[in-house]
C-alpha cells in the first residue's frame, strides 16, 4: 500500500499532473531526449521496487516511518549507495521530465530531492544511528548517501575502489 501511495504518487501521478497529463514538445527540440527519459524511468523504477522488496523481506518492515525495518538492509543496491530508493524516485521523476518535455517536472524533481535530503539528515540517519548503532556507523562510513560506490561494499570492507 505504501509503495503505491508514496512513490506512486510522488514519482508517477504528480509529475503527470504537473505536465497536465500530456506530452509537450521535446526539451530543447531534441526528440532523442524522450528516449533518454524512457531509459531513466526504466532504470529508476526497478531500483525503487528492489528497495521496497528488500525492506520487506530482509528488513522485515517498510520504508514508512510508522513501520520501520527490524534489520538494517545493506544488501543489493544498498551495497553501492545508502539511499537507492530516493535516488530511484528522483531518477524516475527526471525521466518523466524528459519524456513529457516539461521543465517544471525537473523543478519538482529538485524540490523532491531537497525534501529527501532534509528528511534523511533530520530524521532517518539519526534514527538509524539510534536503532542500529555501530552497524549503521560502519555502513555509513563506507557507503555514500547519494553517489554510488564503484564496487559493492560488504561489512568489514573499507575501500571504495
Amino acid at each position: 500500500m505504501f509503495l503505491l501511495f508514496a512513490p506512486g504518487m510522488v514519482a508517477g501521478v504528480v509529475p503527470s499532473w504537473i505536465a497536465q497529463w500530456r506530452l509537450h514538445p521535446p526539451l530543447l527540440g531534441v526528440s532523442a531526449l524522450r528516449i533518454v527519459g524512457v531509459l531513466l524511468i526504466t532504470a529508476g523504477a526497478p531500483v525503487v521496487l528492489d528497495s521496497f522488496v528488500r525492506f520487506a523481506v530482509q528488513g522485515l518492515g517498510t520504508p514508512a516511518p510508522v513501520f520501520p525495518t527490524r534489520h538494517l538492509v545493506v544488501t543489493g543496491l544498498y551495497r553501492y549507495v545508502r539511499n537507492p530508493m530516493y535516488v530511484g524516485v528522483v531518477t524516475v521523476i527526471c525521466g518523466q521530465g524528459m519524456l513529457l518535455g516539461d521543465v517544471r517536472v525537473f523543478a519538482y524533481a529538485a524540490f523532491v530531492w531537497v525534501l529527501f535530503y532534509l528528511f534523511v539528515l533530520g530524521y532517518e540517519e539519526p534514527k538509524l544511528r539510534r536503532s542500529f548503532g555501530n552497524q549503521y556507523q560502519e555502513y555509513s562510513a563506507n557507503v555514500r548517501r547519494w553517489l554510488p560506490r564503484r564496487k559493492p561494499w560488504t561489512a568489514g570492507d573499507r575501500s571504495d575502489s
